[in-house]
């Protein structure tokens, strides 16, 4: 690939050219990697497991919550918030809700809920009359007569 600029007709057709070579490579390359249906089983497998170059893995290198906000999250926003919506709309939703679900973990959710569930105990404490104290006394300012 190269960034020479383009001066003249030339430079031009030989860029089209370049390019027009390129597009029959990749076209031949995408054409051998569809070429027979373990090729194919092979590429969509690839989604699942990942790949050498990808280190975060395919789908399935979450843990099962994260799979299942995967599919539930954007069906159920679909289903609710955005039900009078466009197609348009709904993918957006879609595709925001997969990228997500990769912040949805069961680390993150056991997080959250120690969380609420330490806030929900202090405000019960809070208007819990059983456990009240009593009031203790305050001391007097007033000056003691000595008899």
């Amino acid at each position: 690939m190269t960034d020479q600029p383009i001066y003249s007709h030339t430079d031009l057709k030989n860029e089209i050219y370049r390019l027009q070579g390129l597009e029959r490579e990749k076209g031949l390359e995408l054409k051998q990697r569809f070429s027979s249906p373990g090729a194919t089983f092979s590429s969509i497998f690839s989604l699942f497991r990942g790949n050498g170059q990808n280190n975060d893995g395919g789908i399935f290198q979450q843990d099962f919550l994260g799979v299942l906000s995967r599919f539930a999250l954007p069906f159920t926003l679909n289903r609710t918030l955005f039900k009078n919506s466009n197609f348009i709309i709904k993918a957006l939703v879609g595709l925001v809700s997969q990228k997500a679900s990769h912040f949805i973990s069961e680390d993150a959710v056991e997080g959250v809920w120690d969380k609420a569930k330490g806030l929900f105990g202090k405000v019960a404490h809070l208007f819990d009359k059983s456990d009240k104290k009593t009031t203790p006394e305050v001391p007097s300012f007033r000056k003691i007569r000595k008899d």
